[in-house]
């Protein structure tokens, strides 16, 4: 089954790369959330599924380019965990790149929550992984 998670997880980072709003949010629960109370950033709070499909498409359209790179997917049962690379060019040129992780939840295949860290370990202590060193 967690297999399918990632899989689960890579088509929604996939569709949000061809910024297809609704492929993104295919598989999400009725009461997914999305908690951005770590993020660096003007937007903080913990989102509903409503507030952040309008969220991400308002997000996204204020850039001229937004791609997110995966580093890796890292399976951790009901847990996905996704250090990532935002790459983004604003209407004035401006390029950006921020690296963050994110942990994303699913249960019966939908996906239930997702949440930035802005420290690995963090993310990964959430998502219960255990690292090698």
């Amino acid at each position: 089954m967690s297999h399918e998670n990632v899989e689960i997880v890579r088509a929604a980072i996939e569709a949000f790369n061809r910024r297809e709003w609704d492929a993104a949010f295919k598989d999400a629960a009725p009461g997914f959330e999305v908690d951005l109370s770590r993020a660096v950033g003007p937007v903080h709070g913990v989102f509903t599924l409503d507030q952040s499909q309008g969220l991400l498409r308002d997000f996204a359209e204020s850039w001229e380019s937004l791609r997110i790179e995966p580093h890796e997917f890292i399976d951790a049962g009901d847990h996905v965990v996704v250090p990532w690379t935002l790459e983004g060019r604003g209407r004035a040129g401006i390029e950006v790149v921020t690296r963050v992780t994110w942990v994303w939840t699913i249960r019966d295949r939908a996906l239930q929550r997702v949440c930035v860290y802005q420290e690995r370990d963090e993310a990964f202590e959430a998502a219960g992984v255990r690292r090698g060193g």
